[in-house]
């Protein structure tokens, strides 16, 4: 099976978001999982370095009232790995008040940690929905984002 990283964290993401399960499971035990489930050594092993890094920046983020009046400017190696439609849908993220600046920060972070070579607004879609549940007090913001991943498209013009 040729998976890569975000391949083996949607798996655990969509195990894990809507369990009861109060303890959650400890690497050896997702390691275990994730090899029955047919993913390699390598990936599972990146996967979990991912997800340390997303829970390590969870001190630094600011959740009260930042100032969306700032622009993000990135820089030559994010610009190369986000091309502007990726650029662009970050920017409506935040302007629509589902990011704040701090966690367009861990969003790009974490996009560049997947280490893929094309990163795409779908890959985004679920980077937010991973970075957003993992954070307290994100459940409006998370929905929102998690009606922007599951929207069908319809062809009607609104």
């Amino acid at each position: 099976m040729k998976e890569n990283v975000l391949d083996v964290l949607m798996y655990l993401f969509e195990s894990y978001v809507d369990t009861e399960e109060v303890p959650e499971p400890d690497q050896n035990e997702l390691r275990m999982e994730l090899s029955r489930a047919g993913f390699g050594d390598s990936e599972i092993e990146r996967a979990l370095i991912w997800l340390d890094g997303l829970t390590d920046h969870q001190e630094s983020l600011n959740y009260g009232n930042l100032s969306a009046h700032g622009t993000r400017i990135y820089n030559d190696f994010e610009h190369e790995r986000l091309d502007a439609s990726c650029r662009g849908y970050i920017t409506y993220l935040e302007h629509t008040g589902i990011l704040s600046p701090p966690q367009r920060e861990l969003l790009v972070d974490r996009l560049l940690a997947l280490e893929s070579a094309d990163i795409d607004v779908e890959q985004i879609k679920w980077v937010v929905l991973m970075v957003l549940f993992s954070q307290p007090g994100q459940e409006l913001a998370y929905a929102r984002m998690e009606d922007l991943v599951f929207e069908e498209n319809s062809g009607a013009v609104h």
